[in-house]
């Protein structure tokens, strides 16, 4: 069982038995066709609807997509989220991060980020060159910057903390 939220405005419980969907305990019918990669034709209830998969991220369950050239967010829950939700578990897949430290002994090339930004998750912070080759540091998580220790040219060392989070 899903819950699903679209635009944050509307819900729907939907479950797939025996490939068999329901949304909100009623049986759908509907004769879909894919046409190419995330494009798809539906047909329901006498109804034509093209649908395009506009992103999906699989691992945070939301997607954006084109229904007859209207975009919509929609956000998935399983019973597992239900589950840590209900348990106050919920933020548990949030990181939350206050440093990063240099991953190995090198020389700092770039830094690509100032003081007071806000990176997200897998934004290019630094280059550091190490063993003739260039590493991109990325931010592990969503974060703003508090501090930048480094700056291009610097020698750092294992462990040596480089950049602080607030």
């Amino acid at each position: 069982m899903y819950s699903i939220k679209v635009n944050d405005s509307f819900s729907f419980e939907t479950t797939l038995k025996k490939d068999v969907l329901s949304i909100n305990n009623n049986e759908v019918k509907a004769d879909i066709s894919k046409l190419g990669a995330g494009m798809y034709h539906i047909i329901s209830k006498n109804q034509s609807y093209r649908v395009e998969v506009v992103s999906l991220d699989r691992a945070v369950k939301t997607a954006e997509i084109k229904v007859n050239g209207n975009t919509y967010q929609v956000k998935a829950k399983d019973q597992f989220d239900a589950l840590l939700e209900q348990l106050g578990m919920s933020n548990l897949n949030s990181n939350k991060v206050a440093d990063i430290k240099a991953p190995m002994p090198g020389l700092v090339l770039k830094v690509l980020v100032a003081e007071g930004a806000e990176v997200k998750k897998g934004d290019n912070l630094f280059v550091l060159e190490a063993m003739k080759m260039e590493n991109i540091i990325k931010a592990p998580a969503d974060a703003i910057i508090k501090s930048i220790k480094i700056k291009p040219a610097d020698k750092v060392e294992k462990g040596q903390l480089l950049i602080l989070f607030s």
